[in-house]
């Protein structure tokens, strides 16, 4: 049938009322009027932009840990969430179109899962960062474009509201890979790891495309990398601005509850504590990549508190910043995460957890430690604690949603996590004994970096602080002699 005389192919033959854009402003009738994927065609796509997202967020969360750029853990804890977040998405809409049982947890294609396996298994800082923003998520973002504009845009709106909104993201996720491959991969690196590049590009084409929509090879190529199964390393990686990992020598939470102290240098003390809550999230990986079976609201639920953590810990770089100092003078360590993730299962990590969490809710918490930072006079530490006492309140609903069920009371659960909590001061000796630390007090001259800059004078009191962990824990509590036995 041909359109009436003087109609452009696809205009209605009543038009909109004066005008007025049609079908809701999403589209044009020309549009609406195109084929577009069946709804079967429509959810093997589906299974496949929620597949690459799962094995995404898998591979973020567990290189997060051994990982020793600063920059790449905390952009690896934003990734993994936002990657989670769209996992939940997108297996809302498949369930939403006819399809009990959902068979979210199969493998679209041989060929598919050793792409993301090879990314899994790269042995490198430059092969992960090319394998994650050069392959990966541009493969990602080509398939979702596609199904944008391979799909009746009217039909299966829901579907294109999702992509969208995927995209957005994954735009800004494209800009920080460009950077970082550009930074990180240079000339010798590149032509070492051109084979395995050119590997990666024919596991995708032996699967069909990320999509599935080419046409796939008869069998997928034999693995490189991935031919040894990856094995999950729980061990914090530093890079060289992190010169005394294990350093103990300062106690922050001491110095921040003596009343006696000055309200000003306290600032400078939280924003110690929040950039050195980079331990979380390496904390938090070892749980969520070694706990399996659980419903997907759990990894979301968790990756969301891992990015919070990482998040304090870039607000604490920012207030060092703003300070005029150079957060290298602290010593920043990673023994927490070390001991949780090398001594204690999954579930005593997130006991440690909850723990903390919900003795943070109490008057002393951080409630306390955002009066102290208002108290201090600098805005951006009020600003700052504001937000992380808001995030902890979430923080503890989670552990209450996730944690708690499995014990019979809630006094059956913090006792499990003070119990384990007594681990992470077993080392103290030790590592000094070792010679893997003096446990220096390097608190002297970071506060007189922080005077210099402000233009104060420093306080004697403040000054003579040097009070360390091996004997009192950060939530003040003295350790037990039979816990800490070295």
């Amino acid at each position: 049938m041909t359109a009436p005389p003087n109609k452009p192919a696809g205009a209605p033959p009543c038009e909109p009322y004066r005008g007025l854009p049609p079908l809701g402003g999403l589209c044009t009738f020309a549009e609406a009027l195109r084929d577009g994927y069946s709804v079967e065609a429509c959810v093997a796509r589906l299974k496949r932009h929620h597949y690459a997202l799962r094995r995404l967020h898998g591979i973020l969360t567990a290189r997060l840990t051994a990982e020793p750029i600063y920059e790449l853990k905390t952009a690896f804890s934003l990734h993994a969430h936002l990657c989670a977040e769209h996992v939940a998405a997108f297996r809302t809409r498949v369930g939403e179109m006819r399809e009990p049982p959902l068979g979210l947890d199969a493998v679209p294609d041989p060929g598919l899962e050793i792409f993301f396996d090879e990314i899994l298994a790269a042995p490198g800082t430059a092969e992960l960062v090319a394998g994650l923003y050069e392959k990966a998520f541009p493969a990602l973002r080509a398939a979702l474009e596609a199904h944008i504009a391979g799909t009746n845009i009217l039909a299966d709106h829901p579907t294109v509201r999702l992509c969208r909104f995927a995209l957005l993201e994954l735009g800004d996720i494209a800009r920080f890979g460009d950077e970082a491959v550009a930074r990180l991969v240079d000339a010798v690196a590149r032509e070492r790891m051109s084979g395995w590049l050119g590997f990666l590009d024919s596991c995708l084409e032996s699967a069909g495309g990320l999509d599935g929509s080419g046409e796939a090879a008869k069998a997928a190529p034999a693995r490189r990398h991935s031919a040894t199964p990856y094995a999950y390393d729980g061990k914090p990686g530093r890079d060289e601005r992190f010169p005394d990992p294990y350093n103990r020598g300062v106690n922050a939470e001491a110095f921040i509850y003596d009343e006696t102290m000055p309200a000003g240098p306290k600032a400078l003390m939280l924003f110690f504590r929040r950039i050195r809550e980079i331990e979380i999230p390496e904390m938090m990986a070892s749980v969520i990549t070694e706990t399996r079976g659980k419903p997907w609201d759990y990894y979301r639920e968790m990756s969301r508190q891992l990015w919070d953590e990482a998040r304090h810990s870039l607000m604490g770089e920012v207030g060092f910043a703003s300070l005029g100092v150079d957060w290298r003078k602290a010593m920043i360590n990673g023994t927490y995460a070390l001991i949780m993730n090398a001594q204690l299962k999954p579930l005593e990590r997130h006991g440690v957890l909850y723990f903390v969490e919900q003795g943070l809710m109490a008057r002393t918490g951080k409630r306390y430690e955002w009066e102290v930072a208002l108290g201090s006079g600098s805005r951006l530490a009020g600003l700052f604690q504001d937000y992380d006492w808001a995030d902890e309140v979430l923080h503890a609903r989670i552990g209450r949603d996730w944690y708690l069920p499995q014990f019979g009371s809630t006094q059956e659960a913090l006792a499990f996590g003070d119990r384990h909590w007594n681990v992470l001061f077993t080392g103290w000796k030790a590592w000094r004994d070792q010679g893997l630390t003096r446990h220096r007090n390097w608190w002297p001259d970071l506060y007189l970096d922080a005077c210099r800059a402000g233009g104060t004078p420093p306080d004697p009191r403040v000054l003579a602080y040097d009070v360390t962990y091996e004997h009192r824990r950060a939530d003040l509590k003295k350790i037990s002699v039979s816990s800490a036995t070295e």
